[in-house]
């Protein structure tokens, strides 16, 4: 019996050191050096290093060839949008009337940790000049309107806690001071919009609400745009988010 007990504990350990890896990477949004990532999860860089080799073979971790940090992989992504198939099923339909009526792009959106995992997006149907982000793709829930109405869903003492001291920018984007953020996702609690302006990336601009289905899942959804087109026609895409979150809300049974 202690000959089966012993490799148990040693497998769960295993899984628990792969398990912390993972949470490092996905609080990490632009990715982690193995030294960081050792002293986040406090395991030996050699037994990090160990780990994500292992989890890049299979897809789980990625290696960004230019800087050495890793992040999360595809294959880990895939899996996180295939357990959402059925919210996103559910509003597909209301994304595509969306995107049809305003003709702009549509995205569905959740909240992964502190990250924002894309998992459905309708392009505007007639645009030559639109704002896309790759379904799959994560990014800092802070940077972006998508993030911030689902951040905003969470309780406040929660997101304090979980909110690290300092945000760091997405690449190329502006910098998201901590204290000022807190105070936007009051304005999103109380009027249950979230709004993006050009923190994630120059020149786009997005708006956002947060939906919820009968298990009280919550997904987001976004309508982003060039910032000259944005601000033009910012007043009527809200409205309409608004309009179609109190559709939805009430056909789900969840007004």
């Amino acid at each position: 019996m202690a000959a089966v007990g012993g490799p148990g504990r040693a497998g769960m350990q295993a899984v628990d050191r792969v398990a912390a890896v993972l949470e490092a990477l996905a609080e990490s949004g632009g990715g982690q050096s193995l030294s960081a990532l050792a002293a986040r999860t406090g395991l030996p860089k050699t037994t990090v290093h160990r780990i994500c080799s292992a989890l890049e073979r299979v897809g789980y971790v990625r290696v960004d060839a230019a800087t050495g940090r890793r992040g999360l992989g595809p294959a880990l992504l895939r899996l996180a949008t295939i357990g959402r198939r059925d919210l996103r099923s559910l509003l597909e339909p209301y994304l595509e009337r969306l995107s049809r009526d305003l003709n702009e792009t549509v995205d569905l959106a959740v909240l992964d940790d502190l990250q924002v995992l894309f998992i459905a997006q309708h392009p505007a149907p007639q645009r030559e000049l639109m704002a896309i982000a790759r379904v799959g793709a994560h990014f800092p829930a802070y940077t972006m309107a998508s993030g911030r109405v689902l951040l905003a869903q969470l309780p406040p003492d929660e997101l304090r806690r979980r909110l690290p001291a300092r945000l760091e920018p997405a690449p190329g984007g502006r910098r998201v001071l901590r204290r000022e953020l807190l105070r936007e996702l009051e304005d999103v609690r109380a009027g249950g919009l979230g709004y993006e302006r050009e923190e994630m990336r120059p020149g786009i601009c997005a708006v956002a609400v947060a939906v919820r289905d009968a298990d009280g899942r919550a997904a987001s959804i976004a309508v982003p745009m060039p910032a000259a087109r944005f601000h033009e026609n910012e007043e009527a895409v809200a409205a309409a988010l608004l309009r179609l979150r109190d559709e939805i809300q009430r056909e789900l049974g969840n007004a």
